[in-house]
């Protein structure tokens, strides 16, 4: 499994969100570079957005969500074109970072 993790719960419809683009950007400096991306499963989930083998150095992360892409699939109006959230890696352990979804709102939290 990845370091990084995500999966994303549309709570609108009590259903993993599918299809949803995100990126993975570490910040150097006064820039971000993006370092990895992929594309939500039928469960809503990305496990593999590094590979395994892959560390990353302690740093400020920050993974995008493209929501005006995932709510435009079934014509949703919604208010956030997209969603970043924005993260530090302390060490070498796990990271799962998911995000609970509706049009007009989102919340998220550190995961297991």
């Amino acid at each position: 499994m990845s370091q990084i993790t995500t999966h994303i719960l549309d709570t609108t419809k009590g259903k993993p969100a599918v299809g949803v683009a995100i990126a993975l950007w570490q910040q150097v400096g006064d820039y971000w570079q993006e370092i990895a991306g992929g594309m939500t499963n039928s469960d809503g989930r990305i496990s593999d957005l590094l590979p395994k083998e892959k560390q990353l150095e302690p740093g400020v992360y920050k993974m995008k969500f493209d929501t005006q892409e995932y709510f435009a699939q079934d014509g949703t109006a919604n208010f956030y074109p997209f969603v970043e959230i924005v993260f530090n890696v302390t060490g070498n352990e796990h990271y799962h970072v998911p995000l609970l979804l509706n049009p007009f709102g989102y919340s998220t939290y550190r995961g297991s």
